[in-house]
């Protein structure tokens, strides 16, 4: 299908134009042109503001926007041949314009469709009127590796089958809309959407203010709103039912639940008890009542669906046949995306509602009967022939498409056998040809293919469509460039009216308020937080004895002088070789704490984020170029900054609730283990020369123990410092009285008022040692402590994280 051409398709600016401002603007798209070629008055404002800016303050303002993006992490994933990789969240800068008259006739279009999306799915697994009447061929259910068998004639306890989904649209040169793909199984995108709003803004803030866009606020209260109305009990919780961290839009999950101040769940957060939802938390089971899920239907119970499912909970189908839990979407409800289903839509819209579609499908072609297959055999030229039951448009799955138009003659000759034998897994549709939206290209505006992500939510009032949304944008003319997989970007969509809009936002517009004590914490939350202060602790108490032992190898350059050899010996025990500047397990141990932040992203602030992964980086780049000895020193200072920064925003930041507490605890657990095991290897009679001020250096105490002593270092005052005293934040004994304190405020601390075990236990240590004197401190009882402490911590998983 040849691109339509006007003379204004072909017209470029000129330093006289008085739409382009103070320079010309070269990079006319048909997005910006209205049916006679005219540039949309939507559109003048923002090319406006360009001319006027010269290359380097947009650069700036495009940096800008980035910088708030890598600051914020977000981040997609790409799925490689052998490994999958986390890359930056592409953004498109120049949003999409578009007014909101148009955009009313998009959206009533599309609310007509996601009715019609309800009923057909309502009836597959209903009463299948549609396949007794001859509306959809029985293969195309019976087939359908999305069809869900266990599900059919289990009603959703709220009545509904679908109350979030997202379209693929796009426009043609023409003007006219279509939709390219129903997306009904587990929409991605919503978060994504948001965080192009903020991020377009920081480059365009002066624009954005005076322009009159649609906010997105409203749409996600209303859905929010809708989804706490749907709570069957009161004492209900409503998750965000995520696969896990190895998704490609992981981030988005953490991100949207933290928005609307929902739970991040995993399967294996949940369990099926008496036929109803519950949660592992650190209380013990609580009640889920609604779950947004972010995983595919098949995966969701692999006791009914998918046997090899490890991301499910066994029992979920279960509980949605007893009506005690609602799930969005309902299981099941991603037969209607699979692509052989826009062939039979607008028969389907005619004979359920009575009236044509108000935005129009794709032509779609199932070839499973014969006159299709014949249609799509003899219009091969404007035909791409892909699976029937893929879910996605033809530009976005992976290359198993084929355009007619390239196929060489001998392909052209065995076309219609190869319909013939698997035309039932297949369909025609016809090419598509998509509009142009400018993106900025190495320094201009340029014409790129885009389509547009929509999203619907069912509220109170009805379906409800998002004001905008993100486009997609290819990074070449090739339509099939759309794809993010395959390196295209994502801009904001701006819907404009000429008149004032509505700021809203999700805070409550009353005066008063009810101050509404934060969720339950998932026992597997808790899990990341309690490792999380492990890992850091354990990464700092490894760069304080690096930077003691590379300062002292920088002095003589002898790593066979007995301090320096014992603490190597000391160091190896811990796989930590000293032989390297910044070892591997010092990278390994900051992975392993960015992997449990990872974990618990709807929980850890973006500052921290921020300051964790830079640490992280900063260990990677030091670990290719520091060299021993004073670079090494400077260097471990330098993490032990960042580190400090970290632990700081931490501290300040962070909500004092359950979860700080089990974060609190994993940092005082590893300290205490690091300040013991190093006091029992280098504070004995055979110490060498050195310990114990070394001993000082590392446990940041050189200048208390002279404000404290009267005397030179020695055992027992190293001892009493670095051991008994309470007052000493770098003591065991400072670390067990503040894991006593912490423990005490945790859930069922008592039980029928008597203390737990784990309770009873952190007493007892606290009790037994602060009754000690240094003279008592041997070997023996260093080791005794180490076990103990090890064994509190496996008592704090089996109590609160099994």
């Amino acid at each position: 299908m040849a691109k339509k051409q006007t003379a204004a398709a072909n017209h470029r600016g000129t330093d006289d134009d008085p739409v382009f401002g103070y320079r010309a603007l070269p990079g006319i798209a048909d997005e910006m042109l209205d049916r006679e070629g005219n540039v949309r008055p939507v559109w003048q404002r923002l090319l406006a503001t360009l001319g006027r800016l010269d290359e380097t303050e947009l650069a700036n303002r495009f940096a800008r926007a980035d910088r708030y993006l890598r600051d914020a992490g977000v981040f997609y994933r790409v799925y490689g041949a052998k490994e999958s990789t986390d890359r930056s969240w592409p953004l498109s800068h120049i949003p999409v314009l578009i007014d909101e008259k148009e955009w009313a006739t998009v959206s009533q279009g599309l609310v007509q469709r996601a009715e019609l999306l309800e009923k057909v799915v309502a009836d597959i697994y209903g009463e299948n009127r549609l396949v007794r009447e001859g509306l959809l061929p029985p293969a195309l259910i019976a087939s359908n590796p999305q069809f869900l068998r266990p599900l059919v004639g289990v009603k959703p306890a709220d009545g509904h089958f679908l109350h979030f989904v997202s379209f693929e649209i796009g426009r043609g040169p023409d003007g006219n809309w279509w939709v390219l793909s129903d997306r009904t199984e587990a929409p991605s995108g919503a978060g994504f959407a948001l965080e192009n709003r903020v991020a377009t803004t920081r480059a365009f803030s002066n624009l954005y203010a005076e322009t009159h866009v649609h906010r997105l606020a409203g749409f996600f209260g209303e859905f929010r709103d809708a989804l706490q109305n749907g709570k069957l009990h009161p004492d209900d919780r409503i998750a965000v039912l995520s696969p896990g961290i190895a998704n490609e839009t992981y981030f988005e999950h953490a991100y949207i639940a933290r928005y609307l101040g929902f739970m991040l769940l995993e399967g294996e957060d949940l369990t099926v008890v008496g036929g109803r939802v519950m949660v592992r938390t650190v209380a013990g089971l609580k009640p889920v009542g609604v779950l947004w899920r972010r995983l595919d239907a098949a995966f969701a119970d692999p006791l009914e669906l998918n046997q090899s499912s490890h991301i499910g909970t066994p029992g979920i189908v279960e509980a949605l046949r007893a009506g005690s839990v609602s799930i969005v979407n309902a299981l099941g409800t991603g037969i209607v995306e699979t692509r052989a289903f826009l062939a039979f839509m607008p028969a389907i819209c005619r004979h359920l509602l009575g009236e044509e579609q108000k935005l129009p499908s794709i032509a779609t072609w199932w070839c499973g009967q014969p006159a299709e297959r014949e249609q799509v055999a003899a219009n091969l030229d404007r035909m791409v022939i892909g699976p029937a039951y893929a879910t996605r448009p033809f530009f976005d799955d992976n290359g198993r498409s084929v355009l007619g138009a390239t196929l060489g003659e001998e392909a052209r000759a065995s076309i219609a056998d190869w319909l013939g034998a698997e035309g039932g897994k297949l369909v025609g549709q016809e090419v598509v040809t998509l509009s142009t939206t400018p993106a900025w290209v190495r320094g201009r505006l340029t014409p790129r293919p885009m389509s547009l992500r929509v999203f619907a939510a069912r509220t109170r009032d009805g379906w409800q469509i998002m004001p905008g949304g993100f486009a997609r944008i290819g990074s070449g003319d090739d339509v099939a460039a759309i794809a993010m997989q395959a390196g295209g970007t994502a801009a904001d969509v701006w819907i404009v009216s000429d008149r004032p809009v509505e700021r809203t936002t999700l805070l409550p517009a009353e005066e008063s308020f009810t101050r509404n004590m934060p969720g339950s914490l998932p026992s597997r939350a808790a899990d990341n937080l309690f490792w999380l202060g492990r890992y850091i602790e354990r990464a700092e108490g490894a760069l304080r004895i690096l930077r003691a032992w590379h300062g002292r190898f920088a002095e003589t350059a002898d790593p066979d002088l007995p301090l320096l050899r014992d603490v190597s010996d000391y160091l190896a025990a811990l796989e930590i070789d000293t032989r390297q500047p910044v070892p591997d397990s010092l990278l390994a141990n900051i992975a392993s704490a960015l992997f449990s932040a990872g974990n618990i992203r709807d929980r850890f602030s973006p500052d921290g984020w921020l300051a964790l992964n830079d640490l992280s980086q900063t260990a990677r780049k030091f670990h290719a170029t520091v060299q021993a000895g004073d670079d090494a020193t400077r260097a471990m200072t330098v993490l032990l900054r960042k580190l400090a920064g970290f632990a700081g925003l931490v501290h300040e930041n962070m909500y004092r609730f359950t979860g700080w507490r089990f974060l609190s605890i994993g940092r005082y657990l590893e300290r205490g283990l690091h300040m013991t095991r190093l006091l029992g290897h280098m504070s004995g009679p055979d110490a060498p020369d050195g310990a114990y001020d070394m001993l000082l250096e590392i446990g940041d105490s050189v200048m208390t123990h002279r404000r404290r002593y009267n005397v030179s270092t020695a055992a027992l005052t190293v001892t009493d410092l670095l051991a008994l005293d309470p007052l000493n934040p770098r003591s065991v004994l400072y670390q067990l009285n503040e894991i006593k304190t912490e423990v005490e405020l945790l859930p069922n601390a008592f039980v029928n008022g008597q203390m737990s075990p784990f309770y009873r236990e952190a007493m007892r240590l606290h009790s037994g040692l602060a009754v000690m004197t240094p003279e008592a401190m041997t070997l023996g009882v260093y080791n005794r402590l180490e076990r103990d402490l090890e064994s509190l911590s496996d008592l704090l998983a089996r109590t609160y994280l099994g």
